[in-house]
């Protein structure tokens, strides 16, 4: 995997915080350039680049608001514009914001949602097409999750529907961009403690009750789910697209 992954040009958005920090340091690990894109974790993408630097490699940190169809532009722009190209795309960033039921729900806040997980995912991959396809394979590994599934916990409607919207929206982009030779795929995860996003909205004993149901009785961490990522970005080349990666210790398969 590192040597197919060393060189390579890769965009990470929302690359330093929670699973998309641990998927920027495996992708320095493995030889790449990365280009950490941040909306609040400043210090982290900064700590990033100087990691990737100080191993020979090119990064770049770049902040933005991928709701806003010009910072998200601008985002790929950048990146382009410090490797000269793009190889691989990792469609990190998303949230589940709060939780709220379906009698509780504004309508504001249902389209915060959709534009959080699903529109700024349109916007980075539409402004990146165009340079993935300059190379005779490319990749995009899509974050969907386990509530895309499911349906997830109370309080999470909008959150997964969004997340089901990227199971749909990778099975789709795949037969449109496979032509041009990009590949992509998606991946699921479940429990996945130790982050600000589990930290935030899961309870103790709601995560306790969650890993007691799952077969191999542990929940998953950030690094379980980077080295899957890798997995499928790495096999740029590979026959494998349209695909989902379940990453939930076996509590859900099909």
């Amino acid at each position: 995997m590192k040597n197919k992954l060393t060189g390579k040009n890769i965009l990470i958005t929302a690359g330093a915080q929670g699973i998309g920090e641990s998927i920027t340091k495996h992708f320095i690990d493995s030889g790449a350039n990365v280009a950490i894109h941040y909306f609040s974790s400043a210090d982290t993408a900064n700590q990033l680049k100087a990691y990737a630097i100080s191993k020979g490699q090119k990064a770049v940190a770049i902040s933005g608001d991928l709701t806003n169809e010009t910072d998200a532009n601008a985002l790929v722009d950048k990146a382009v514009e410090a490797f000269g190209g793009l190889d691989i795309l990792i469609n990190n960033a998303g949230s589940l914001v709060a939780r709220r039921m379906l009698n509780e729900m504004e309508t504001e806040f249902w389209n915060k949602v959709m534009d959080i997980n699903l529109t700024s995912m349109m916007f980075v991959t539409r402004a990146a097409s165009p340079h993935l396809a300059k190379n005779e394979d490319s990749s995009i590994v899509n974050l969907a999750s386990l509530a895309g599934r499911k349906g997830g916990h109370p309080g999470s409607l909008v959150y997964s529907t969004s997340k089901g919207a990227i199971l749909t929206f990778t099975r789709a982009l795949s037969s449109e961009l496979g032509p041009q030779g990009t590949r992509v795929n998606a991946v699921a995860p479940g429990l996945i403690l130790g982050t600000s996003f589990h930290n935030t909205h899961t309870t103790k004993e709601s995560a306790a009750e969650t890993t007691a149901g799952i077969p191999i009785q542990r929940a998953g961490n950030a690094d379980d789910v980077a080295r899957a990522v890798l997995y499928l970005a790495s096999e740029y080349d590979g026959f494998i697209t349209g695909a989902t990666l379940d990453i939930n210790g076996g509590v859900y398969n099909m």
